[in-house]
């Protein structure tokens, strides 16, 4: 089994033979480890041990019991099964070059097209910052049930930051992509895609106000308005959370929450997301989970303690920072499906006085109260189902059950963003959301 593990590490993954060495040493002083402080390790079809916590199950048609490992050929399809014997490949990370492979020298020209091509579409640009970085995790658990689990996890993220003058005003605005795929992701479609957005609706944040406070309905953009969904809904889904008592929802399982047609869900398995996972931190393979489903909350998001005192099967969402860290239910990409109601000009033109949305700043959520407060970045006033003054500076305030009950339209425009996300829950992950445009009734808006 190691033998097969080490030559889908050198011909699959293409690790340095010099790397390929260290994992042998690695897994063999492991092993070896295993075999002093339990019975000896035996068995043809996999490593089998008699320890603490009992003889393996043999591997099922699912795939192995012990070794669950993850890689593609660069070449294939970032999703196709893996011919390497022994191990279960599904891949969501598409890396056809790899970061360690790539000339580090190359990316400062492709930072500096970013910069020249954002002054060269708006005279008014002060101050460009553009930052590349990227990681690669390497990961190895071996846990109680026998179960030894590897998986390769590449990122790479482009921040930019740029400064606006216009007399005696300055105005900012930040735009990112964050993909967990290798350095061929430093490519002209994705310059493009942040020069447009970096200088897009500038003219307008010049030109916003705060409106008039008060309660009204909130059109709220696809895409990035997703962070709200995973701030006041996501995190009281987490089922720690409602295994201690702590969130709204913990009463609520099985029961209606808003109205039918309504999907929300986690998923790990969005090839080259942010939030994709091939494997959680406790071995659980990635997968799709619905918290939501017609409406009624069906799940929450499980590691295998909250599994286990719920007696359900884990959703994949064990996750942690790092081996410093212990797993506890996390998000990975969370969104709500795309809805009957039309395009999101239709919703604008079902209110007659509103406020539309679209990029969220910071915000606050209690998870036992389900209060939130957003900051918005951009928006428009609504009147007359036509989008008239631009806005800023305001708060969205409200309740995320009650702001589930009252979603009165959900378009067809589901947007996941590709922001470079990251959840900070007593330790950080990266993330992602997403969201289609929505209608929702009420809330309180924060204005003059």
């Amino acid at each position: 089994m190691i033998d097969s593990y080490l030559q889908y590490l050198a011909t699959i993954r293409r690790y340095s033979p010099r790397t390929v060495e260290i994992y042998r040493g690695v897994l063999e002083e492991y092993l070896g480890f295993l075999a002093e402080t339990s019975a000896p390790l035996r068995g043809s079809s996999g490593l089998q041990t008699s320890g603490v916590a009992g003889p393996l199950p043999q591997p099922s048609a699912a795939g192995p019991s012990l070794l669950r490992g993850r890689g593609w050929p660069r070449s294939a399809d970032p999703t196709a099964d893996s011919a390497a014997p022994g191990i279960a490949s599904r891949n969501y990370y598409p890396e056809r070059l790899a970061w360690e492979d790539a000339e580090i020298a190359a990316f400062v020209p492709f930072l500096q097209r970013i910069e020249s091509g954002i002054r060269a579409r708006d005279s008014r640009v002060l101050k460009v910052v553009a930052i590349l970085s990227y990681s690669v995790s390497d990961i190895m658990m071996y846990n109680s049930l026998g179960e030894l689990t590897a998986d390769h996890r590449p990122l790479g993220s482009l921040s930019v930051q740029v400064i606006f003058r216009q007399g005696d005003r300055t105005e900012n605005n930040t735009v990112s992509r964050s993909l967990r795929m290798g350095a061929e992701m430093i490519n002209d479609e994705v310059l493009e895609d942040l020069v447009s957005r970096a200088v897009a609706g500038m003219d307008a944040r010049f030109e916003a106000r705060r409106p008039k406070g008060g309660q009204m309905p909130v059109v709220m953009g696809a895409g990035a308005s997703g962070i709200l969904l995973h701030e006041a809904m996501g995190h009281a889904f987490e089922a720690d959370f409602n295994r201690k008592g702590q969130s709204i929802f913990s009463d609520r399982m099985g029961q209606r929450i808003c109205r039918p047609g309504i999907n929300i869900l986690d998923d790990g398995t969005l090839p080259a997301s942010r939030g994709a996972i091939n494997v959680d931190d406790e071995g659980v393979p990635g997968q799709k989970t619905y918290m939501v489903t017609d409406g009624i909350l069906t799940s929450y998001l499980h590691d295998r303690i909250s599994a286990g005192f719920y007696g359900v099967a884990p959703t994949g969402n064990g996750r942690r920072e790092s081996f410093r860290y212990n797993p506890i239910p996390r998000m990975r990409a969370t969104y709500m499906e795309s809805g009957p109601d039309g395009t999101c000009e239709d919703l604008v033109a079902s209110v007659r006085k509103g406020i539309y949305v679209d990029q969220f700043a910071n915000g606050q959520v209690k998870i036992g109260e389900g209060d939130f407060t957003f900051f918005v970045k951009s928006g428009f006033l609504i009147e007359n189902g036509r989008h008239t003054m631009p806005v800023k500076d305001i708060n969205i305030i409200g309740n995320g059950p009650q702001a589930l009950a009252d979603i009165q339209a959900v378009a067809g425009d589901l947007k996941v963003d590709e922001g470079t996300w990251t959840c900070g829950k007593e330790q950080s992950v990266a993330v992602s959301c997403g969201i289609p445009s929505v209608l929702i009734g009420n809330l309180t808006v924060g204005g003059e």
